[in-house]
């Protein structure tokens, strides 16, 4: 050991210089293990947190829609001639004595 009695003096030997390049090299290496290879990994918190935006967007606009088809569906029941109208044209009803043209 260090003549000095110092608990760490052997740290300060120029025999030991190359074990700071090592654990530079250790620390770095797991670093990037964990930023980017890892099952957990920032990059796929990133990933996570992109998706859960994209499907809060698509959740609004699917809860948009069935607001839109709601109001619809209200005025139809409320409305015997839109519900008659839109019987005509979404399945092609007709009346007794309507005359039926298919273009193409």
């Amino acid at each position: 050991m260090a003549t000095d009695g110092s608990k760490w003096a052997w740290l300060k030997k120029s025999d030991h210089n190359h074990l700071i390049p090592f654990v530079i090299i250790v620390t770095t290496a797991v670093a990037l293990w964990l930023l980017f290879f890892a099952h957990n990994s920032v990059l796929s918190w990133v990933k996570a947190s992109v998706e859960e935006k994209n499907q809060q967007k698509e959740m609004a606009r699917l809860q948009q829609e069935i607001d839109k088809m709601d109001a619809e569906i209200a005025s139809l029941k409320g409305n015997r001639d839109s519900l008659e109208s839109f019987a005509r044209e979404t399945y092609h009803f007709a009346a007794p004595g309507d005359d039926v043209y298919i273009v193409e």
